[in-house]
């Protein structure tokens, strides 16, 4: 606690809000040097009597000692400190002054508002990195398989309308994990690349190598015709695409956190418009309700086997050093 009040009621306050009741005077430590002032302030739960100059060189010290600094303010006062602070915190009815000077500022009395801003950020979080580790494995589940398709097999397995369609069936479900339910961390979070390059790519290739096992049975087993494969495999990707993001919303087997009814919803309409668009021929050429039920099939069992695999790849990672938390 720093505040310009007595000594005496700085430590009154303190004992009332449970902080320790070592307050100083700002004296304790000015005109030191400053290994001594950051030991001071280090050791200290609090200073009294302070000035505008004497917040901010407190602030100053802490960070040369590499802490990140949050402070909360509400006065012209405290501008200059809210300024210099990782996270300054406007508290509510505070100056425009404060107001300016902070990075985030209060709208309801309390701090306890705080705790939910951390709260809620670190959802965002976990919603972003699912995000990301699924739209990089979607693109490569669904570009290295046409590619090689075509290079290899001299087949274009969807149409331009197709890629179209799955564009469109894909937006629904990827604008629903903003209201996805998460379990926030209680540490401070931080983007680890090795985790979301290596699943993304895990997931991605094992994807590829599902489609290659549908274009396989269309054309080996079910001698399905040109037209009739590009559907079937486009009825694949639909489906298995939107079941990707279940994949990658949670460390953890898919049924560790319950999605929310926005994106559950949003899946499977979408999957059921794609399924309906394949079999009743809208833009396509139509299959039948079998060839599209065995798709259905196929791809939850390629998702049960991959959301196996996941789990594993995960604990692989973790026993090599890199750390992650559900």
């Amino acid at each position: 606690m720093v505040t310009g009040d007595h000594v005496a009621i700085g430590k009154q306050i303190a004992q009332q809000v449970n902080l320790g009741t070592n307050i100083l005077q700002a004296s304790s430590f000015l005109d030191k040097p400053d290994r001594v002032a950051t030991q001071i302030v280090e050791d200290a739960d609090g200073f009294a009597q302070v000035y505008p100059e004497h917040k901010y060189h407190i602030v100053e010290l802490l960070q040369k000692n590499d802490h990140i600094v949050g402070m909360t303010g509400d006065g012209v006062n405290d501008s200059p400190a809210l300024k210099k602070a990782d996270a300054g915190i406007a508290v509510a009815g505070a100056t425009d002054a404060a107001k300016s000077a902070a990075d985030i500022v209060l709208t309801l009395p309390g701090l306890s508002v705080i705790i939910d801003t951390i709260k809620q950020s670190r959802k965002i979080f976990q919603r972003m990195n699912s995000y990301a580790i699924y739209r990089i494995a979607e693109t490569i589940r669904v570009l290295f398989f046409i590619t090689l398709a075509i290079v290899v097999f001299n087949f274009y397995p969807v149409t331009a309308i197709m890629i179209v369609l799955l564009a469109l069936f894909n937006d629904a479900p990827i604008m629903a994990i903003a209201y996805d339910n998460v379990h926030y961390s209680n540490d401070p979070e931080k983007w680890d690349m090795r985790v979301i390059l290596s699943m993304s790519t895990i997931l991605g290739f094992i994807g590829v190598v599902s489609s290659f096992g549908i274009f396989y049975i269309a054309q080996e087993v079910l001698h399905l015709s040109r037209e009739m494969m590009q559907s079937f495999i486009f009825l694949k990707l639909a489906v298995a695409g939107h079941l990707t993001i279940f994949l990658t919303r949670t460390r953890g087997p898919f049924w560790s956190i319950k999605p929310s009814a926005i994106l559950f919803w949003s899946a499977v309409i979408t999957k059921i418009l794609a399924t309906l668009v394949a079999v009743y021929g809208w833009f396509i050429t139509p299959i039948s309700w079998k060839l599209a039920l065995f798709v259905w099939g196929y791809a939850l069992t390629a998702f049960l086997i991959t959301d196996f695999l996941k789990v594993q790849a995960y604990r692989l990672l973790d026993h090599t050093g890199i750390k992650f938390r559900r």
